[in-house]
């Protein structure tokens, strides 16, 4: 197979100034910091890079070139093996340790590695594969719904992003499905991000967050580059970092699909409130929430719309959050009110969102000084969730720190004491 030269890593490398031999010493630097050994890279193996005779790097070595870039691999004119690695896992240990890098000065060179000539096989590549992705992204998005938040997600959704974007050269494509792809691409990486987030995986969070944003960037969709920076907020809240949520959240809702379907509007408020919850300012929750109302009301239910939304399609989004921002601002009544609603509008396949809701109905009701009731609901929070979620086992911890300290020596207490030391025998 004759090589094909990769001019889009030359690009980069004569943009931003490197010589083979200087990046080489950049990526055996960035190896020696997530592994502990430096790279054993040299100007000779930059030139075979560039010559199209290594046309995807180890791993472990990609990720270093990430990591000095700021891009992922494709977007430098890489191309993924046509099967994903049989462990993945590897890989996403690896990010976890990488830096968060700008993509704004990288769009042309992703955009760029388009252009890349195909060298596998022949054959047409059309909606018909695009269409088998989104089937794969939706049952991505039902296991996410009954788990959340396991490594498993996480490693099973980044692989079929490089599914979707090895498909790029597995053959021939109109634009309108490379742009198809990305799009996968990006959902697919979006998703991985949700899963780290969800476990409170922040820095693998980020690196699947620069991925998925250059491919959204790449594919021109609206309502996957809405997902993926809604998600960069709820991250940054969750880190405690409210002045990155409110931005990532503002530019989540000043994307032109917000004005075109007011239910990515309604999203886009209810997530604004839940941040500002965490600022105290009680007079902007409510604004906000009361526009994420009246685009919901002003929304067409009957729009076809990604899989991912259909806990905003029935409300069910808007009262979880709303429960979130009163929980936050320390108005427990309004809370547990939230909290009633959400778990009605919740399907019974959603157990992940009903276990969290459930676990801040508690905290609720604590809040109002009724410890019995508090504790009632949160055992009923099911063992599997509590000790495996992550969000939720620390949701419980800080609840049973709380009744301890508002309730001591209670029944309740007592209560709660024997419920979780029968987690530690069963888990």
């Amino acid at each position: 197979m004759v090589a094909i030269r990769n001019t889009v890593l030359e690009a980069w490398m004569t943009e931003h100034g490197h010589s083979s031999n200087s990046l080489a010493d950049a990526v055996n630097s960035a190896v020696e910091e997530l592994t502990g050994r430096m790279g054993g890279l040299d100007g000779s193996s930059i030139r075979a890079w560039k010559a199209g005779r290594v046309t995807w790097p180890k791993s472990a070595t990609r990720a270093a070139l990430e990591m000095v870039t700021g891009l992922p691999a494709v977007a430098l004119g890489f191309v993924p093996r046509s099967r994903p690695s049989p462990t993945p896992a590897s890989s996403h240990q690896e990010e976890p340790n990488m830096k968060r890098r700008t993509l704004i000065g990288g769009i042309a060179a992703a955009t760029a590695a388009a252009a890349v000539p195909a060298t596998a096989s022949p054959r047409r590549i059309g909606m018909s594969d695009v269409n088998r992705l989104n089937k794969r992204f939706t049952e991505i998005i039902a296991s996410d719904h009954r788990h959340g938040g396991q490594p498993r997600i996480e490693e099973h959704a980044a692989v079929l992003a490089e599914e979707a974007l090895s498909l790029h050269s597995a053959g021939s494509a109109t634009q309108r499905v490379r742009n198809s792809l990305y799009a996968s691409g990006a959902a697919f990486r979006s998703s991985a991000m949700w899963a780290a987030i969800d476990g409170r995986r922040y820095e693998a969070a980020k690196a699947h967050m620069r991925e998925a944003q250059a491919l959204a960037e790449m594919s021109g969709d609206q309502a996957i580059k809405f997902r993926i920076w809604s998600h960069a907020g709820t991250m940054y809240r969750h880190m405690g970092r409210p002045a990155e949520a409110l931005a990532a959240n503002d530019v989540a809702r000043n994307l032109r699909l917000t004005r075109r379907d007011p239910l990515f509007a309604c999203l886009g408020h209810a997530r604004h409130a839940a941040t500002l919850g965490v600022t105290g300012d009680a007079t902007a929750v409510k604004h906000a929430l009361g526009c994420a109302r009246d685009a919901f009301e002003r929304a067409d239910p009957d729009l076809p719309r990604p899989a991912w939304m259909a806990g905003v399609r029935n409300g069910a989004e808007l009262e979880t959050l709303a429960l979130s921002a009163y929980l936050r601002l320390g108005d427990f009544e309004q809370a547990e009110s939230h909290a009633h609603r959400s778990l009605t509008l919740l399907p019974l396949h959603v157990q992940r969102d009903r276990a969290i809701n459930t676990a801040r109905l508690a905290q609720a009701q604590l809040g109002q000084g009724a410890p019995d009731a508090a504790t009632a609901t949160a055992m009923s929070v099911p063992a599997d969730a509590a000790t495996q979620h992550a969000r939720v086992t620390r949701m419980l911890r800080d609840f049973g720190t709380t009744l301890r300290t508002s309730a001591p020596g209670s029944s309740a207490v007592k209560a709660w004491s024997e419920h979780t030391a029968s987690w530690r025998v069963t888990t």
